[in-house]
């Protein structure tokens, strides 16, 4: 890997326009590869979490018997984490990103020493939520660091090697939830962040070294923003996992969830135009490249969490597979995903464009999402990891590149709360695609079930508290109504998000090719007024740009 080489610093007093940079830090090689590790790290510790509990899912609520919680206990990691997102982007563009990420960490992983403790349900979810906290500054702060210290037309290569990361976890994580739940137990699901997250501080600690900005004065942060977005977020997803299972639609609970949801998003919309530092500036909603990336992010992590979410599950209950081999069964699409993700980013570093990878990848998940919907009871499993193979090979060539074009569009000052908002929308998507597939999953699987089960509904008594074994300890005559039921409740689901996936396709064909920075930021990119930002943090931050562009060479930086 290389590094960004610091240019000299023409003296910024001069009328001649300057064409050189000013880097961020100027660190050897070697520096950036120990930090790149270090951020890589807290990628996988994020990542595996989200992935890791599907496999051990089925146990998990048998034991605890709260099946009907079930959907819950992936989407509170993923609620929790989108809500911090935003929170923490902008945070790290006033206070810098390392203390941020200290604080992320020992968050994620207490969360993961309740889980690991957790003898019911509710406390499990409590947990899960706990950990989405730190999970989502894990998410953000970790891709913004890049940012810092790579320009974008390197970026690409190393942000491939981040999705990679992400695909790596994704398939570990499944593997080593099945593998917990058949040898030492689903709380080592848990019990394994604990030095994880040891290895995620200590290497944030000594290799992370970017200068955090200096302000004279303690900036005025946006908590009624804050408190908006988590309200809007929260009633938006607990409406749709709410809605037709443990509510009617036409409920007074849901419709006040739905006038809370729409009275809290106009205040949020509202309180940004007034904020000094707002959470979530209404002036990335002016750059064209970030409201085509976010409808792209946001119709993606629908159809991405809600088509592998619930597949585990699938296998391990209408397949016969144990915990294990479900989530062996989910590499070939992480490999895919893996490949194509560091194929994108070469891509992309080589060529300096960023527009094709995206469109072909949205295109070819589409297609997998209709391969998918085709699966039969008595479809082959090689067929099955083909089908997913597609899923992953076009998710992976746009998963990144898609954070990398939003990356581009704004000045490193705002690379935080960009890459948070952009990555907040994502996370919603993931959210909505969760509840909402969860939701349909399991009120299609109770009804189809005592449908197919018929008469002998009663004799098989509750199937909620079912176990993959149970289910497949049963007669043949039992067993093949409940199997065929699961295929039905989820396959035809795949094809719902079809669509979801060609709408992520078809708005990247107007996004516009800008050149990809091959410096950190210039001279003028550094003292320009920056748009949305108040005119005291205009002031501050010129002025301490102007006193670092004086000195002749940058006084802290990464290993130093």
């Amino acid at each position: 890997m290389s590094s960004p080489q610091p240019a000299t610093v023409p003296d910024p007093n001069s009328t001649q326009a300057p064409a050189t940079t000013v880097p961020v830090s100027n660190a050897p090689v070697q520096s950036i590869k120990l930090l790149f590790a270090g951020l890589m790290v807290t990628q996988l510790l994020s990542a595996l979490n989200q992935t890791v509990l599907s496999s051990a899912l089925p146990t998990l609520v048998g034991e605890l018997n709260g099946v009907e919680h079930m959907t819950w206990v992936i989407t509170a990691f993923i609620l929790a984490a989108t809500i911090t997102m935003p929170i923490y982007g902008k945070l790290s563009d006033l206070l810098g990103r390392k203390p941020l990420l200290i604080a992320a960490i020992l968050i994620f992983v207490a969360g993961s020493l309740v889980g690991a403790l957790a003898q019911d349900m509710p406390t499990l979810i409590i947990a899960r939520a706990i950990q989405g906290l730190g999970g989502g500054g894990l998410m953000i702060l970790s891709q913004a660091a890049i940012a810092d210290v790579i320009p974008a037309r390197e970026r690409g290569k190393y942000m491939g090697i981040m999705g990679a990361v992400f695909a790596v976890s994704s398939v570990a994580g499944p593997l080593l939830g099945g593998w917990f739940t058949e040898g030492p137990g689903w709380r080592w699901a848990f019990w394994i962040n604990l030095p994880l997250g040891a290895l995620a501080l200590a290497a944030t600690i000594a290799f992370l070294k970017i200068p955090r900005p200096v302000l004279k004065e303690k900036p005025k942060l946006d908590y009624l923003g804050m408190a908006l977005i988590s309200v809007a977020t929260t009633a938006i997803v607990l409406t749709l996992t709410w809605g037709g299972s443990q509510y009617s639609w036409g409920s007074t609970t849901i419709i006040s969830m739905i006038v809370i949801a729409a009275l809290s998003t106009a205040a949020f919309i509202w309180s940004q135009s007034k904020a000094q530092n707002p959470i979530m500036p209404l002036f990335l909603f002016k750059d064209r490249n970030f409201i085509l990336t976010t409808i792209s992010a946001l119709a993606a992590g629908i159809a991405m969490f809600g088509a592998i979410g619930y597949m585990p599950t699938y296998l391990q209950m209408a397949g016969g597979y144990s915990a294990t081999i479900a989530g062996l069964l989910m590499t070939p699409m992480m490999a895919f995903l893996l490949v194509a993700s560091i194929v994108s980013g070469i891509v992309v570093s080589r060529t300096g464009k960023y527009k094709t990878m995206p469109i072909l990848g949205s295109f070819i998940l589409t297609i997998g999402m209709l391969l998918m919907a085709t699966i039969k009871v008595d479809t082959s499993i090689v067929v099955i990891c083909i089908f997913l193979g597609v899923v992953g090979t076009g998710l992976g060539l746009s998963m990144q590149i898609l954070t990398l074009i939003v990356q581009n569009s704004f000045p490193l000052r705002h690379v935080g709360t960009a890459t948070a908002a952009n990555n907040y929308f994502r996370q919603v998507g993931a959210t909505l695609g969760s509840a909402v597939v969860g939701s349909l999953f399991a009120n299609r699987l109770l009804d189809l079930v005592a449908s197919h089960l018929g008469p002998m509904a009663e004799q098989v008594g509750d199937t909620s508290s079912f176990t993959p074994a149970m289910v497949h300890g049963l007669p043949p005559e039992v067993k093949l109504p409940i199997v065929t039921a699961y295929n039905e409740a989820l396959m035809p689901i795949y094809l719902w998000l079809v669509p979801l996936a060609l709408l992520s396709a078809i708005v990247l064909f107007f996004l516009k090719q800008k050149p990809l920075a091959t410096t950190i930021e210039s001279i003028e990119e550094q003292l320009a007024e920056p748009v949305g930002s108040t005119a005291i943090e205009h002031v501050l931050q010129a002025e301490e740009r102007v006193k670092r562009a004086k000195e002749p060479a940058p006084t802290t930086g990464i290993g130093k």
